[in-house]
């Protein structure tokens, strides 16, 4: 078993890019349903994750913000609560379940730090779950 046999990929991720608003990201998490979701740049590099917490501290934070106003916030200038780590896809599979404990989901990039996809934490539950009841 390897990496790549959790990979869910990217063409089936919902993602932002680094030129998005917090307008376009509530946008795509109300979309998606996700609660948090991978941000790439123009190269198709993992950037970071944004999650709904770091909307809500960012709409606290800044006096005047409100839902009429969010296209001008970038969201590259909001603050991450959570640094959520990638792994590359050659990784060993024991690196991977280490940060899917403390994640909902993994990024998955390759060597050059391109993004492939995401490991949910879901689906290694899933199928651990199925081979200890076999």
């Amino acid at each position: 078993m390897d990496i790549q046999s959790f990979l869910f990929p990217k063409h089936e991720v919902s993602y932002l890019t680094t030129s998005a608003t917090m307008k376009d990201a509530l946008d795509k998490l109300e979309g998606c349903h996700y609660t948090a979701i991978p941000i790439l740049d123009e190269d198709g590099l993992y950037y970071g994750t944004l999650s709904e917490g770091d909307l809500l501290w960012k709409m606290r934070a800044t006096p005047g913000l409100d839902f009429d106003t969010m296209h001008e916030i970038p969201i590259v200038s909001i603050k991450k609560r959570m640094k959520v780590e990638c792994v590359a896809i050659g990784a060993e599979l024991d690196d991977m379940l280490a940060l899917a404990a403390d994640q909902n989901f993994v990024p998955v990039v390759d060597d050059e730090r391109v993004f492939l996809g995401i490991i949910r934490r879901k689906d290694i539950i899933e199928y651990y779950t199925r081979n200890i009841t076999d």
